[in-house]
């Protein structure tokens, strides 16, 4: 009877940082292919994206539950600034989730849903090679090339954290990801691309987990790597692959043997309506998820873009 309720408390426990955990590991899994490609300076893109997660075993990407079902319907409001720092072209991002998810485990009949807005998120990255801080009329006669970036993203704990609930939209931790980027056109009128990044996340303690414990994480490194190819100047598709390992997690300095391998697949398709206006549509699957998450995902972004020299 004692371990039936020690399983049980564990369960419930479990549910509270779930939301995080999917909204990190589907819809922002993989960094966009052609990131870090070079664009024009002094302009702008809001994004506004959709995105649909199903878990059916795992809840944690730390800790496993059989028997967990999650639904999550995720809104982002996304907003990107290109700009020319010493000559080269970088950029800033801030994003904001608004979500729902629901969630149960059969086993235990218990369920719940929640609505609000989760962590916000932000971004800096810069192009160390093959990027030239260039106007959108100089850009015009740029030849595409290798290009070497660096970035730095991390998420603050501004979503909705109840440590006595069962469901939560935030984690009540930072979490930052330092990331170094690669990418190579390659082909006949260079259609095709190559991307390669690396990439790892690291969190602070969440101080009220489960309302008076300490949750630690360490490092999730990451690989990706994208392929894509250009069918004409409004379409391109990808190919999309992301690895990450370790992350184990520890509850009042307790170790909870909870390391990770995790392999994600994906493919993004880009449909460039005209200057300004694009359309995204992506999926996801994890393929491998020891000790961490067992998702299928789909998201459909609209990208606007304005600025200096733009029609």
């Amino acid at each position: 009877m004692a371990l039936t309720t020690v399983v049980m408390h564990k369960r419930l426990a479990l549910l509270s940082v779930a939301l995080v955990v999917i909204r990190c590991e589907v819809y922002a899994q993989f960094s966009d292919p052609r990131t870090y490609v070079n664009s024009p300076v002094g302009i702008n893109q809001l994004e506004l994206g959709y995105a649909y997660a199903h878990s059916n075993a795992s809840i944690d990407t730390s800790i496993v539950v059989a028997g967990a079902n999650f639904n999550l319907n995720q809104g982002i409001i996304d907003y990107t600034r290109y700009f020319g720092f010493l000559h080269r072209l970088a950029w800033a991002e801030a994003a904001v989730p608004i979500a729902g998810l629901s969630g149960s485990i059969a086993d235990a009949n218990i369920s719940g849903s929640i609505t609000g807005t989760g962590d916000s998120s932000y971004a800096a990255a810069i192009l160390l090679k093959g990027g030239p801080a260039l106007s959108v009329s100089q850009f015009a006669d740029y030849k595409p090339t290798t290009t070497l970036g660096l970035s730095f993203t991390f998420t603050a704990p501004t979503g909705l954290y109840n440590s006595s609930k069962l469901l939560n939209l935030g984690s009540d931790r930072w979490s930052f990801k330092p990331g170094f980027a690669l990418s190579q056109p390659f082909g006949p009128a260079q259609k095709w691309e190559f991307d390669a990044y690396a990439n790892a996340y690291f969190y602070t303690d969440n101080t009220s987990y489960r309302g008076v414990e300490v949750l630690h994480q360490q490092a999730l490194p990451g690989i990706e790597g994208h392929i894509s190819y250009s069918f004409n100047d409004s379409v391109w598709a990808s190919l999309d692959t992301r690895y990450s390992f370790r992350g184990n997690t520890y509850v009042n300095s307790v170790n909870q043997n909870s390391s990770q391998q995790n392999f994600i697949l994906g493919s993004e398709v880009n449909v460039s309506l005209n200057a300004r206006n694009s359309l995204v549509f992506q999926l996801g699957k994890a393929l491998v998820h020891q000790n961490g998450p067992s998702i299928t995902a789909f998201a459909v972004k609209y990208d606007y873009t304005w600025g200096k020299g733009y029609k």
